[in-house]
């Protein structure tokens, strides 16, 4: 088998195991799993709205997975998107609360490019820091998750003006012009909430996969990820491509942010813990092993399990053992090693039999 053939053939196989092993720890615990898929598959494509709430879920999860793939390709492990995101959220959020009669055009552009420059310099920190010091980005970005997460709620509560707060730990609706949702999408699939934040992920998956196979920063991205002191030799400034990486990185995630925030909630309030959605981006560029064009496949099917969950309760499954599925298929993504000695070609020994 090729290696572009094991490629495809990897997330597959482990999508496969997942819900596999996902079906033997419910037999384990007396449910009956097929009952259980069964009320999952309705639920997630039994109704036009569902399936607008699985594009909707689509919409944060690409941009969070091609943050994270564009750190990956670079040789780094960005646990930081959860704060990246987060901080792309509140800034936008903000300013779309402070400005709620500007026009609905200039209002989507200045969130999108606040909600970037947010994530993006949340993101240049921990990769400054890996450059000039040579900290782990793992650590950095762990720490600054809940930097963001509580220096992000303490401004919410205490720096907010008390004319955009609903309640002390909840801002009040964004205006019509700063909603991302709109009247025709809605109207299209029953009045789900899906966003124009999809037609954005769309658009950012084409700009990384040019950025990463066409232009000469993603050869020195992709370069310094797989040898940095080959590419040194090269003439390749490592640093400035480390810091780079982390800034495109942490940019995205804070877009992803700005399209959770404003095309599925609406406002700004307090978190009780780091965006859930940081870590399923994580996942979703995982499974798709940081391919752009398998980001859109990996999220849809998160989608389906995240929108779908809820249907489990049919077969009196807790929708929480969809979270077992999910981790299960990541296990097996992080695993490909055994799955590629299984499907990899044996090769013939010479004077063998």
């Amino acid at each position: 088998m090729s290696k572009k053939a094991q490629k495809i053939a990897v997330p597959l196989i482990s999508v496969v195991l997942g819900i596999i092993l996902g079906a033997i720890i419910m037999l384990i615990f007396g449910y009956d799993p097929l009952w259980g898929y069964e009320g999952l598959f309705q639920t997630a494509f039994g109704s036009i709205k569902n399936i607008g709430e699985i594009f909707r879920a689509m919409g944060p999860l690409i941009l969070i997975a091609l943050g994270f793939s564009v750190a990956s390709c670079a040789g780094f492990f960005n646990i930081g998107l959860p704060g990246q995101a987060l901080s792309g959220w509140i800034a936008a959020g903000w300013f779309a609360l402070s400005h709620p009669d500007m026009p609905r055009p200039a209002m989507i552009l200045c969130t999108i490019i606040i909600g970037i420059v947010a994530g993006g310099i949340t993101g240049a920190i921990p990769g400054i820091l890996r450059a000039y010091l040579g900290t782990s980005e793992v650590i950095v970005t762990i720490m600054m998750n809940y930097i963001v997460l509580y220096s992000g709620n303490s401004i919410v509560q205490r720096v907010f003006p008390k004319s955009i707060m609903r309640t002390s730990d909840s801002s009040v609706y964004v205006s019509a012009n700063a909603s991302y949702q709109t009247d025709w999408l809605s109207s299209l699939t029953n009045n789900s909430r899906i966003n124009i934040g999809i037609f954005i992920a769309i658009i950012a998956v084409v700009l990384v996969w040019f950025l990463l196979n066409k232009t000469t920063l993603g050869f020195e991205i992709r370069s310094v990820g797989l040898n940095p002191n080959a590419s040194e030799y090269a003439g390749m400034s490592a640093k400035r491509t480390i810091i780079l990486s982390m800034i495109i990185s942490g940019a995205f995630a804070g877009l992803g942010g700005v399209v959770e925030g404003l095309g599925t909630f609406e406002n700004v309030f307090v978190q009780p813990s780091s965006l859930a959605i940081g870590f399923d981006g994580m996942a979703v560029s995982l499974l798709a092993a940081n391919s752009p064009i398998g980001i859109l496949f990996a999220a849809f099917l998160f989608g389906v399990l995240s929108v779908g969950a809820p249907g489990m309760n049919i077969a009196g499954i807790p929708p929480e053992l969809i979270k077992v599925v999910t981790a299960s298929i990541i296990f097996f993504v992080g695993v490909h090693y055994i799955i590629e000695y299984v499907i990899k070609p044996k090769k013939q020994m010479k004077g063998g039999k």
